[in-house]
């Protein structure tokens, strides 16, 4: 059994307005979580980004002595 509700034409475009506004509400709701989420991404992704390339740069000089060093070792053994 179905129940019917009968309203004026003033309630039903009153119910209609109220909807379409909580819709809209979600809406801008969502969004605004969405946009929090990304920017938040987007900050852990930058911090481990700069991370990276403190290392690399902490990394680089390292590399370069090892080799001169690997270098160095070899005109020594040469020399000798």
């Amino acid at each position: 059994m179905r129940t019917v509700y009968v309203v004026s034409d003033s309630q039903l475009e009153e119910i209609k307005l109220k909807q379409r506004q909580e819709e809209l509400d979600n809406l801008e709701a969502s969004r605004k979580r969405l946009e929090e989420t990304y920017q938040s991404r987007i900050k852990v992704i930058d911090e481990r980004e700069h991370e990276l390339q403190e290392e690399l740069k902490a990394l680089a000089p390292a590399e370069k002595k090892t080799e001169l060093t690997a270098e160095e070792t070899e005109q020594l053994s040469v020399k000798g």
